[in-house]
């Protein structure tokens, strides 16, 4: 069985009639197909995901294409299969929260230009958004600072 994307699943997040599903018999086709939506500017963005290691010119290619086009490519590859061309890199994991299934933990592990961190976000139904939540800040009881 194959897991495939339903657009109509993605409809709280987004409208399912703006969005186009391709697949690709092979990870050369894929590149390929990426790169000219990257490069078309006729989208904003293009997700792809990658079964083999991207290489570096691969790599460069795309971000190059993104460039042109004025678009965001987001690769979806298995850690360690990533090209030292990519602006940032960023590991997404789920928080478990005991009242929200949503929460996840966003880490930019690789930042070109600025600084690495990590979020916890959950995704908003009522605005169809991403929020990032609020971190517990830990404080010393006066009393105890004092002694």
């Amino acid at each position: 069985m194959h897991e495939v994307v339903t657009p109509l699943g993605l409809q709280t997040h987004c409208d399912p009639h703006q969005i186009l599903i391709g697949k690709c018999s092979n990870s050369t086709d894929v590149l390929a197909a990426t790169e000219e939506a990257l490069r078309s500017g006729v989208v904003s963005l293009v997700i792809a995901e990658l079964t083999k290691p991207l290489s570096l010119t691969a790599g460069r290619r795309l971000q190059l294409a993104a460039e042109v086009g004025g678009s965001t490519g987001l690769m979806i590859i298995k850690d360690g299969m990533g090209s030292n061309a990519t602006q940032t890199r960023w590991d997404i994991s789920p928080v478990y929260s005991s009242d929200d299934s949503t929460q996840m933990r966003w880490s930019l592990n690789k930042n070109k230009s600025g600084t690495n961190s990590s979020w916890d976000v959950r995704w908003d139904e009522t605005a169809r958004r991403i929020f990032v939540v609020p971190q517990h800040v830990q404080r010393t009881d006066i009393t105890q600072a004092a002694l």
